[in-house]
């Protein structure tokens, strides 16, 4: 079964500026190990695109979340990328998931949400502690809106607090994250076609 997956990176860099963005790095890795289950990916930028603050699916003119949401509700998989900053999601990441409440009011006559029968993975780089945080607030706003999260649906590399010394920056993927890629990989796929193959059946309203 041919399945699709787009990711979201939602760094607070812009693809123009020289640094290396890390969420780019370990959203690349998750795409690569995601292909040998036949899952064909997409990455964008957040920062690449005016995506305008507010909780519709459209903010008017000048907005290019509805673009961005449609190739969100398209994909088999979603993918959010994201640093840690503070110790929090990174904001940039935080008005992506803001712009996703539109789907609580956008149910169809089963009161299913566009994200249903979509499936939700989650990464995560910084250089301080959080990222299980992070996933607990990011996972619970994604399964707010209608995704559905995979077992071991996250993955996250984080390095020493004040250290410089950043995910694009290690010569290889470290043993143990590279085994949760591969996990959430197989297991994101897994649910993915299981839910193409048999949607949920929603309610009667």
């Amino acid at each position: 079964m041919s399945l699709t997956a787009f990711a979201i990176n939602c760094s607070l860099k812009a693809s123009g500026e020289k640094e290396k963005s890390s969420t780019d790095k370990i959203v690349a890795d998750l795409l690569s190990a995601l292909k040998p289950h036949g899952v064909k990916g997409e990455v964008v930028r957040a920062l690449d695109h005016d995506i305008k603050a507010g909780v519709l699916s459209d903010m008017g003119k000048g907005d290019d979340w509805p673009a961005l949401r449609e190739k969100i509700i398209s994909a088999d998989i979603f993918i959010l990328g994201l640093p840690i900053w503070m110790g929090q999601p990174s904001s940039v990441a935080k008005r992506v998931m803001e712009r996703m409440d539109a789907f609580l009011s956008e149910t169809d006559d089963k009161g299913r949400m566009p994200a249903a029968g979509k499936v939700a993975l989650v990464a995560i780089v910084g250089n301080e502690d959080g990222a299980h945080h992070c996933h607990a607030e990011c996972f619970q706003a994604l399964n707010d809106v209608g995704f559905t999260i995979p077992a071991n649906g996250g993955v996250y590399w984080v390095g020493e607090a004040m250290g410089d010394v950043n995910y694009v920056d290690l010569p290889a993927t470290p043993e143990k994250v590279d085994g949760m890629i591969e996990m959430a990989a197989s297991n994101a796929a897994h649910l993915a076609a299981l839910l193409k193959g048999k949607a949920y059946i929603g309610v009667d309203k």
